[in-house]
């Protein structure tokens, strides 16, 4: 198995200032990819989610990882900023062969218990643009620089299979067009020798939620007092190794147009968790107990 299977590789990471994005750009850089890390937190000024992380501090842990991160400010929601960002890496690479769409900012527009006739209409709106319009600006402009390389990766992130309903129905609608995104681009681009697929976490152990249960990285079980089922989480490095593994499979073509999860790719590709763990959120669900990495 070689060690850096992604040099060479030009990627993008569009939202990858934190959580699956962040972890998603580490474990591309881990294998050697030049990896372009956007999105709208910069150490100049935050985004209206009002975070610490910034896109300067992915890059950095990217190229810490092996890789060489370069962060770039974009807001995905205009077509503009997109373009500009696209010809960089035209200018710099002549190529694009990894595209990560995980543009979200949809947390402080959920509406979680509210039914959905009296939702907020302007905040499902807003939810829409950021986490489905984003990919497809995003798509948009950076295919036609995919197409100069045939065996191009797209990657939609998203939340769950589509099988169950999330809950809320702004919500659910929006992952399950990010699911339908993929499959969308996968019929479009089959006969260009571009693959597109979706790719689901489980219970996500990003910033914003370890801060939700008030704990840390290094004490995070301590949440399982509040809710039994993060015990079963994951860092967003899991999902970042799902990733990577699907990048460097010479195979990945055949599945096109599928939605992908991070523990069944897992088992499939053998990596682990950063703490040598193996969460397997659907096997969870099912109250089987969790199987020893091995």
């Amino acid at each position: 198995m070689r060690t850096h299977p992604l040099t060479g590789r030009i990627a993008l990471v569009a939202g990858g200032t934190r959580g699956a994005g962040r972890g998603i750009a580490v474990e591309l850089g881990a294998a050697g990819a030049v990896v372009y890390v956007t999105g709208r937190s910069t150490r100049a000024a935050r985004s209206d989610m009002d975070r610490p992380e910034t896109i300067e501090e992915t890059a950095e842990l990217v190229t810490a990882a092996g890789g060489q991160g370069i962060p770039v400010r974009c807001d995905h929601s205009d077509p503009v900023q997109v373009r500009s960002l696209v010809d960089r890496i035209a200018a710099a690479h002549g190529r694009l062969d990894i595209l990560v769409n995980d543009v979200w900012g949809g947390d402080p527009l959920s509406e979680w218990g509210t039914p959905f006739w009296e939702m907020d209409l302007d905040k499902a709106r807003t939810m829409w643009e950021r986490a489905v319009f984003t990919h497809l600006v995003t798509s948009r402009h950076a295919v036609p620089l995919m197409l100069r390389t045939p065996g191009g990766l797209i990657v939609e992130i998203t939340d769950g299979l589509g099988r169950e309903y999330r809950g809320n129905l702004a919500y659910d609608l929006v992952k399950t067009a990010v699911n339908r995104l993929a499959r969308g681009q996968a019929e479009e681009l089959r006969e260009h020798g571009i693959t597109a697929v979706g790719v689901t976490p489980g219970f996500l152990r990003s910033e914003a939620m370890l801060d939700h249960f008030g704990v840390t990285e290094a004490d995070w079980r301590a949440g399982g007092l509040t809710d039994p089922h993060f015990l079963a989480s994951e860092t967003p490095h899991y999902v970042g190794r799902a990733v990577a593994a699907l990048a460097a499979d010479p195979a990945v073509a055949k599945r096109s147009g599928q939605v992908l999860t991070s523990w069944d790719l897992a088992e499939e590709y053998g990596f682990t968790d950063v703490d040598g763990r193996r969460p397997h959120w659907d096997r969870h669900l099912r109250g089987e107990p969790e199987l020893a990495a091995g």
